[in-house]
């Protein structure tokens, strides 16, 4: 089942690369607490990923704050290796939480898995945003197939009061 405006965040782990290394985090922790924007892109460093989806929310993290937006997560089905360099790469620095879901679990969970088999990356997760409120979702923002607009930073911004 998809997750929905009015659902409360699913219970689940996801690993961020904290100073000593791996560390697992639950959903709870991440994203129930203040307003939160979750991210979801296909892959780390992939095309439109990197060029777009990424740099959005970096170039605007202070315009979305000013809008209270208390916490950005970028989330991936990679590993938390992948997801650390690719963050570093980006310049996300403090800005953005950098979220592995190595197994798409989460994914699932959220009902928001994307079969890329066909394409040689296997299980991913759509390209997507959420608006979280304590918690609580209040915006789901899913891109139609080979789409980049309702998810973008810009978009987003838009959208919020």
């Amino acid at each position: 089942m998809t997750i929905k405006a009015g659902d409360r965040v699913p219970e689940g782990k996801l690993k961020v690369m904290a100073k000593d290394g791996p560390a697992n985090v639950t959903a709870v922790e991440l994203l129930g607490k203040g307003r939160v924007v979750l991210f979801s892109v296909p892959g780390a460093f992939t095309p439109t990923c990197s060029a777009k989806h990424l740099p959005g929310f970096v170039g605007r993290a202070a315009d979305l704050r000013k809008k209270g937006v208390g916490k950005l997560v970028c989330l991936a089905v990679n590993d938390v290796f992948v997801m650390d360099a690719w963050g570093r790469s980006a310049g996300v620095g403090d800005s953005i939480v950098m979220a592995a879901d190595g197994n798409g679990e989460y994914t699932r969970a959220l009902g928001l898995e994307l079969d890329a088999r066909g394409f040689g990356m296997g299980m991913r997760g759509q390209r997507f945003a959420l608006v979280i409120e304590d918690g609580v979702v209040r915006q789901v923002h899913v891109e139609a197939p080979g789409e980049f607009k309702v998810s973008s930073a810009e978009h987003i911004l838009s959208q919020l009061a």
